[in-house]
This record gives structure tokens, C-alpha cells and sequence, in this order.
């Protein structure tokens, strides 16, 4: 009885305890206290071959990730192991540091389609004329820098020349944020130091604090549990393969007869900022689930001619729509700055001199320093936004249906009514939409093609 008794209340410790503990250290919102002396006694014990300073600078923005913005760091450790699978191949491959893969956060919290005020975009933030430059290409359609593989490449190799540039990868990531340039002229303002810390004071400020900024959020990663830091849930995206596309493929219709998730195609494919593969593009690397690459190479000529045909022109007349129009697009204020001019700044929105002209009233292209600027753009493609690439006209309706489009459903429609307009026959429309009957319903979108 006396054991019984004992192993209970050894029991009933064991429990309190961990309830304790549950309550105080493993509470989603309790922050643990680090000071300085035990960062520095960690920081100490990473293996980088990329210096590790720590001082109050570098301090304070440890303290940024880990207690004041923690949701943040929460989200980048949701979808670090999956960015990281890409990133670090690429790494090795150009003998690069593994540290590095750090960056892709301090450039853009590791979202692909991410966009800065200045232009910049993608994973590694390159501006339009350095993605060029490193065979990013960039049109309405398709931008290279949201491709995480091929702006990973890209970025290897700008990293690797600046290193050859400056031997030194405190200098090298200074100057990926900056510009060698700008790297050089602190270097001399400061007697010809070689050391990030020696010339800081002479570096612009945002690069003053994009090393700090690398070396925290280094720190916070790998002791994130030291900070009660975990992710919410993990990201990650199916097993995929890849798929050949030389032609225009609307990815909505698409992806409806793979049966395939169109947010799903859409986050394997980020480059794709329209929603479609536009004509004249050769060779495109189209990433799918890859449990549905034998359906697709099995159906490949309907469904590539299925999807050849759905918003072509719709897109078309949206991509060359009349000057000035502001019809889906979001608006951004950007200041001028000093070499600035309109066709600079109209190539870092993706947008036309004379919609700028139209949007703020300008009667020639001259601008100031300072001048606060209204640019329009058009978001990337989602599912929540992809009427906004099949609207051609809102004032305009369609008295009947068009042969190789999409139509939406009306009060009154019926499929025989569909069929007799469209010259398309009601069993070929309800098979290209998979329906089981005749019922439709308003605001419903069909597929209409011929046999």
C-alpha cells in the first residue's frame, strides 16, 4: 500500500513539474531572457567561415528578431527548410559559404515574389539592369528574379565576383547591398580600411545596418529554440517535376483539367506574373506535382489546346490597354532621387513613360530630386485576383459567346442556349467542363470550344 502510495506521489511531482514548465518556458508567448555575455558564448560557437562580430549594434537587432518582431522570425522559420533545399545546392556548387543562405532573408524574409519601392525583386532583390546582366530576364509576363533557382544561380555568381573583387565577404555582402562602388569610396574616405567595421560610418545607412542585420537573424536561426522560437507549421510545396512549354498556355484552365490547385502551380511557378505563358517563349520549365506528370504527357495535345485558347485576348488588350489606366492595378509612391528619370523609373514598375506622364499630370519628362511620384502596377497573378487578367473591358458586355474562351454564366443561360450562340454542342461542353448535368448557375465559367 506504502509503494503504491509513494509511486503516486512521485507521479503527481513528475506532472506539476512539466505543467510548470509547459506554463512558463514552453508558453507560446514567453520570452526568454539572453544577455549579452551568453549571446556571445553562442555566437562564439557557430562554425562560419564568414565573420561573426558582436557588439551593440549587431545586439540590438537580435533583439529585434528574437523579442520584438518575433512573428516575423516565426514566418522565415516556417519556410527556411524549404528555400534553404534550393539555396544551399548552389552554395556548394559555386564553393560558396553556407552562411550566405542567411541573405535571401535580410533581402526579402525568403518570398520569392517579394518587391521593393526602388524595384528590386525576388528572392535576392536584384534590380532590373544586374538581373540582366546575370541572364535574369524580365518582361510583362514572365520575371526570371522571382525563379528561386535561377536567382539563387545568379546570385552566386554576383557574390563570387564580389569576393574576387574585394577578398573579403564582410566587403562583398556590403557591397551586394550597395554597389562596389559605393564599397570602394568608403574604403577610401576611411585611409583605406579593409575591414566592414572600420569603414561603416562612411557606408550609406542602409548598409550600415545590412551586415548587423545578416549576423543577427545567423544567430537567431540557429538558436531559435534557446528563444522559444518555433514555426507555427512548416512550409513546404508538393514534389515536383518539370514540363516543356513552347507555346501560350492559360495556367487556370490548365490547371483546372489536371486537377491540380492553381495556387499550388502558381507558387511552383512565381516567375509567371500574369497567369499565363505567353507566345514566343521557347523551352519554358513549367513545374507541376510530380504525381501528375504521367496524366499530363498522357493528354498533352488536349491540354495544351485546351489552354492555348482561354484569354490570349484578353491579356493581350490588358497588356497594351490605353495610357494612364489605373483598371487592377495598385498604387505606389515613389521619390525621386538623385539620376533618376522616367525611363529608369519606368523600368523598375514595369510600366510605360506615358502612364507615369498620365498618372501625375506631366506635360514633359523633366523631374525633380524629392518629387513624390505615382506609379500603378499590376499585382502578380493569384487566385484571388485573376479576374483582373480576364476582364477586357468592364463597360463592355459580349452579346454572345466566343468560340475558344471562357464564358461566365448569366440569369436565364442554359447549356442549349450556351451551345446554340457559341456553335459548340452541348456534350462537348459539359465534357471539356467535366459536368455530370445540365445544371449550371450564374457567375459560373464555362470553357467554350469546338471539336
Amino acid at each position: 500500500m506504502k509503494i503504491g502510495l509513494t509511486i503516486f506521489l512521485v507521479l503527481f511531482y513528475i506532472i506539476n513539474v512539466f505543467a510548470e514548465y509547459d506554463s512558463t518556458h514552453q508558453r507560446y508567448d514567453y520570452i526568454p531572457d539572453a544577455n549579452y555575455a551568453e549571446i556571445a558564448d553562442r555566437m562564439g560557437c557557430l562554425n562560419t567561415e564568414i565573420p561573426l562580430t558582436l557588439n551593440n549594434t549587431v545586439k540590438s537587432f537580435i533583439d529585434f528578431f528574437s523579442v520584438r518582431n518575433r512573428d516575423y522570425t516565426r514566418g522565415v522559420l516556417e519556410k527556411k527548410d524549404y528555400y534553404f533545399s534550393i539555396i544551399e545546392p548552389y552554395l556548394k556548387e559555386y564553393d560558396l559559404p553556407n552562411d550566405l543562405k542567411y541573405l535571401a532573408i535580410v533581402e526579402s524574409g525568403l518570398v520569392p515574389r517579394a518587391q521593393s519601392r526602388a524595384g528590386a525583386v525576388g528572392l535576392w532583390q536584384f534590380m532590373p539592369s544586374t538581373g540582366r546582366s546575370y541572364g535574369l530576364s524580365n518582361s510583362w509576363y514572365i520575371d526570371d528574379r522571382m525563379d528561386p533557382n535561377q536567382a539563387t544561380d545568379a546570385a552566386c555568381r554576383y557574390l563570387k565576383s564580389l569576393y574576387n573583387t574585394f577578398g573579403r565577404w564582410d566587403l562583398a555582402i556590403a557591397a551586394y547591398n550597395c554597389g562596389p562602388g559605393n564599397v570602394r569610396k568608403a574604403i577610401r574616405r576611411s585611409g583605406y580600411k579593409k575591414d566592414f567595421w572600420q569603414i561603416y560610418r562612411y557606408l550609406p545607412r542602409e548598409t550600415r545596418s545590412y551586415i548587423p542585420q545578416f549576423i543577427a537573424i545567423n544567430y537567431v536561426l540557429n538558436y531559435a529554440e534557446e528563444h522559444n522560437l518555433f514555426p507555427d507549421q512548416k512550409s513546404s510545396l508538393a514534389l515536383s517535376d518539370t514540363i516543356e512549354v513552347s507555346q501560350y498556355l492559360h495556367l487556370a484552365t490548365f490547371a483546372h483539367f489536371t486537377d491540380i490547385a492553381l495556387d499550388e502551380l502558381l507558387d511552383l511557378n512565381p516567375s509567371i506574373k500574369r497567369g499565363v505563358i505567353p507566345e514566343g517563349v521557347r523551352s519554358f520549365s513549367l513545374k507541376v506535382p510530380a504525381d501528375r506528370k504521367l496524366y499530363i504527357n498522357a493528354q498533352r495535345v488536349f491540354l495544351y489546346d485546351t489552354a492555348n485558347k482561354v484569354g490570349k485576348e484578353e491579356l493581350e488588350y490588358l497588356a497594351r490597354r490605353m495610357t494612364g489606366s489605373t483598371y487592377g492595378r495598385t498604387k505606389n509612391i515613389y521619390r525621386v532621387r538623385s539620376g533618376d528619370n522616367l525611363g529608369s523609373i519606368a523600368r523598375h514598375y514595369d510600366v510605360r513613360v506615358s502612364d507615369i506622364q498620365k498618372w501625375n499630370h506631366l506635360s514633359s519628362t523633366l523631374i525633380r530630386t524629392g518629387q513624390n511620384l505615382a506609379i500603378w502596377t499590376l499585382p502578380s497573378y493569384t487566385k484571388s485576383n485573376q479576374k483582373v487578367y480576364v476582364v477586357a473591358n468592364q463597360n463592355q458586355k459580349l452579346s454572345s459567346v466566343i468560340t475558344g474562351t471562357t464564358y461566365q454564366v448569366r440569369r436565364g443561360d442554359s447549356l442549349w442556349s450556351i451551345s446554340k450562340n457559341s456553335n459548340v454542342s452541348v456534350a462537348t461542353i459539359k465534357k471539356i467542363n467535366k459536368l455530370n448535368s445540365n445544371t449550371i448557375y450564374p457567375g459560373q465559367n464555362l470553357i467554350i470550344r469546338g471539336d
